[in-house]
């Protein structure tokens, strides 16, 4: 009989739920949603869920409390990230959540999320045994890893998500040059380990997953006349589709950002600053194509819970002495 268990993956932009039923074979998905609680909006930067931002939190997670309830599910695995985890005012955050939804949250640093988007990343197929830069870019924080299919070599995570940097460089609509240049001289000074790391691990591909990679990726689809089959997990997007879509952003305003066919409001604003750091680390990776992936931290958790429930049987199937 199948297992069912639930994921929350509290973003700093975006709050999802995954519902799942599991077995040896592997999961089939049952639910999900994301909505775009935005909990770091107004605050971030000064490190504090306002409280605007803490009752859109609260109210989602009452609402994806019921779905789950209506499942019958008792495995709820939560995880808040960075805009949480800087807060002065997170855990008080993380106890209402507690007291109001029955929810326990667990707040993880940067190296535990790199370590769960990583294996949501290798349950995706993405991975073989060549050396790839991982990245997932949150609204709060950005992980990278270096590994492949059988290992992590490096990883690392780095406070500039798409809405600190929307706050520090994206003060105009369009945005401009000088913004630009101002964000990249930025990025190359927070970004030092990463691409002294880089130049140690040689990686020759690069993986996106979830988030911005999969709007870059409908938007790519749609210029190309195809519609995305939900069903696929990866998706590539040649390097100069992307250079195109970039170029595209940087020119528009957020009025006719939305019309460009596979946009999606939740993304509109901080797909211009994403944009941005994914062409800067573009110029150290070796490689014509972007791998995205759907799997990201979610999943991870997931592969986990598979691996635990395996490790329970195995466990229990071995003869005592």
């Amino acid at each position: 009989m199948k297992k069912k268990a639930a994921v929350i993956d509290m973003g700093t932009n975006t709050f999802h739920l995954l519902m799942i039923a599991f077995d040896n074979n592997g999961f089939e998905v049952i639910y999900q949603e994301k909505v775009p609680v935005k909990i770091g909006q107004g605050g971030i930067n000064q490190n504090i869920i306002l409280p605007e931002a803490e009752k859109r939190g609260l109210h989602t997670l009452s609402h994806f409390k019921n779905l789950i309830n209506g499942e019958g599910i008792s495995r709820i695995f939560a995880f808040a990230t960075s805009a949480v985890r800087n807060a002065d005012n997170g855990y008080a955050f993380i106890q209402k959540i507690k007291q109001q939804t029955g929810i326990k949250a667990q707040v993880i640093d940067g190296e535990r999320e790199a370590e769960l988007i990583y294996k949501g990343i290798r349950l995706s197929a993405c991975l073989n045994s060549d050396n790839a830069l991982m990245m997932d870019i949150g609204g709060g924080s950005v992980e990278f890893i270096i590994g492949n299919a059988h290992e992590i070599h490096w990883k690392g995570s780095f406070e500039i998500g798409g809405q600190r940097l929307l706050d520090l460089f994206h003060y105009h609509d369009p945005i401009l040059p000088e913004e630009v240049e101002k964000l990249s001289t930025y990025l190359s000074e927070k970004l030092a380990p990463l691409i002294e790391a880089i130049k140690r691990y040689s990686p020759q591909q690069l993986i996106g997953a979830s988030g911005t990679f999969d709007t870059l990726t409908d938007m790519y689809l749609a210029s190309e006349g195809k519609k995305k089959d939900r069903k696929i997990i990866r998706h590539i997007l040649p390097v100069a589709a992307f250079e195109t879509i970039a170029s595209d952003l940087l020119l528009l305003d957020k009025a006719h950002r939305l019309k460009i066919p596979g946009m999606i409001p939740m993304r509109v604003d901080m797909i211009v600053v994403a944009s941005c750091l994914i062409r800067f680390i573009t110029q150290f990776i070796p490689t014509h194509q972007l791998i995205c992936s759907t799997y990201s931290l979610k999943e991870g958790a997931v592969s986990e819970a598979m691996a635990k429930a395996e490790e329970i049987k195995n466990t229990s199937l071995t003869p005592t002495q």
